[in-house]
């Protein structure tokens, strides 16, 4: 790298644009590798991430949120224990502060609905109380993420939200920063 003139970054960075636009491909081909990961659950983890985005358009959320919505979960088999610092993580260049904040600790806000029936504090969300994404997080988990477990919930396709991440992935990446 050190060797390397201005021209050679040029090669390096007109191949970095050419080989990023079709990430919400590989997006894609990701969420699509949670089919049959149920963890116990009725639905896989595939089926669980559509019913959030279908719960969350259905509500009137704007096309940003539907997306997190639809990929929130997206690194469950990758990272089952730090999933939404992954899922996060991936979307952080392309999706508001709040947004971000709500996709990498959703899991904590999710954990009011289970945490106390394995021994773990259910309130455990409340350190962040104050935070301005707090009451944004609890409706995102109450409304739509812990009720994506339901078999028989008439779930929109994902054809539906395609055009949606390719948009959001379309985006010129926010300046990080600025974070």
């Amino acid at each position: 790298m050190a060797e390397g003139d201005a021209a050679d970054w040029e090669i390096v960075a007109r191949a970095y644009r050419e080989e990023t636009v079709g990430l919400a491909d590989r997006v894609i081909e990701q969420l699509h590798r949670l089919k049959n990961y149920r963890y116990g659950y009725q639905v896989d983890r595939f089926e669980h991430c559509l019913q959030t985005a279908t719960r969350a358009m259905r509500e009137g959320a704007d096309e940003e949120t539907t997306v997190c919505a639809l990929l929130h979960d997206i690194g469950d088999d990758l990272a089952p224990h730090s999933h939404g610092d992954f899922a996060a993580a991936i979307l952080k260049p392309y999706i508001t502060t709040e947004n971000h904040w709500l996709i990498q600790h959703h899991r904590t806000f999710q954990g009011y609905h289970f945490f106390h029936f394995m021994g773990q504090d259910r309130n455990e969300r409340d350190k962040y109380r104050g935070h301005p994404a707090y009451e944004r997080t609890i409706r995102f988990c109450d409304n739509w993420d812990q009720a994506a477990f339901d078999p028989n919930y008439d779930t929109m396709p994902l054809q539906v939200f395609l055009p949606m991440v390719g948009r959001i992935f379309a985006r010129q990446p926010f300046s990080l920063a600025a974070r």
